[in-house]
């Protein structure tokens, strides 16, 4: 029999770990903050269920932490790893304490975007840790606000380190067709089945700057079928050859006998009609959640703006892969 995970502030997890507060849950288990008896330290514990799949996701980020124990975590603006240890059959990842998340951030100041001179040195750490994720050929694949946290807001407000290593994985063990990435963050090729690698997690990158940047999402869709129309309402489908190799365009697109591509993006009937799945063309499901969320082309005038920016150079910008070359179509 599995067990949830059953735990309540002041609990012990593992005789010396004291339970101080819940950071957060999901379908792993759940994070809590703890004061180590042993060393009198403040520590985050990823505590795992104990079912046999999220033991598998479990020892599979504890291979990846292993690996990227080599790196510097604070130059590499990673979290620091402290090990692990078991509870009552229960996987308990350690990290060092950090102060909150990018989301939680913007939440604090009512999603107002960042400026230029806030947004600069964010990006560049990330852009900076991504770096040295590709040089170990390691995949983050779940790059979003959430998974960003700030190191401490009051004495090192700009300060970042990127967290959660469950979806990461080594390039050579990337399978087209496998979920990954959150769906707002996820890029085309992962949704058309096509071949990836750390390119995805730039794709992810982009999208979090511009959120950061307007306060809005981007692509804020309900379902993949959303995100896609985003992608092709503002950037333009791609080219026949990359949706000629995805092995799941056919669930998007159909292909014609006649015209200038082969590929046509199904509309929102004939893809209800198909899959079941319909649609949601509102781009801000959820309303408390982001209140300053709006239709793409209404955010555009701040994007723009930010696009602008002193500062930012465009001139080398590329694609996660040539899955969106072409461009036409642009709004």
């Amino acid at each position: 029999h599995y067990v949830c995970v059953c735990l309540c502030v002041r609990s012990l997890l593992a005789e010396c770990h004291k339970v101080e507060s819940f950071l957060g849950e999901g379908g792993f288990g759940f994070v809590t903050k703890c004061h180590n008896l042993v060393t009198d330290k403040m520590e985050a514990i990823k505590v795992n269920k104990n079912h046999p799949s999220v033991f598998h996701q479990a020892r599979a980020e504890i291979v990846i932490l292993k690996q990227l124990q080599c790196l510097d975590p604070d130059t590499c603006n990673i979290v620091k790893w402290n090990g692990y240890f078991f509870d009552r059959d229960h996987v308990c990842l350690n990290f060092e304490l950090l102060d909150q998340s990018l989301y939680s951030y913007m939440v604090g100041r009512d999603f107002r975007g960042l400026s230029m001179a806030e947004l600069r040195p964010i990006l560049f750490q990330l852009a900076t840790t991504l770096s040295h994720l590709r040089s170990m050929d390691i995949v983050h694949a779940d790059l979003k606000p959430d998974n960003v946290m700030i190191v401490d807001s009051k004495k090192q407000p700009l300060k970042v380190k990127l967290i959660d290593f469950g979806l990461a994985r080594p390039v050579s063990a990337v399978e087209p067709g496998v979920c990954v990435q959150t769906t707002w963050y996820r890029a085309p090729e992962v949704m058309l089945h096509l071949p990836f690698d750390e390119a995805i997690d730039v794709w992810s990158l982009g999208l979090v700057a511009a959120e950061l940047a307007t306060g809005s999402p981007l692509y804020p869709g309900d379902t993949e079928y959303d995100v896609l129309r985003f992608i092709l309402e503002t950037q333009g489908q791609p080219a026949d050859d990359v949706l000629d190799r995805g092995m799941g365009t056919e669930y998007y697109f159909r292909k014609q006998r006649h015209g200038q591509q082969r590929w046509m993006f199904k509309s929102p009937e004939q893809f209800a009609y198909e899959t079941g799945v319909y649609a949601n063309w509102n781009p801000n499901p959820n309303p408390t959640a982001y209140p300053n969320g709006s239709a793409v082309s209404s955010f555009g005038p701040k994007l723009d703006k930010f696009v602008k920016s002193p500062g930012l150079n465009t001139s080398k910008c590329q694609y996660s892969v040539a899955v969106i070359a072409s461009t036409t179509g642009n709004k």
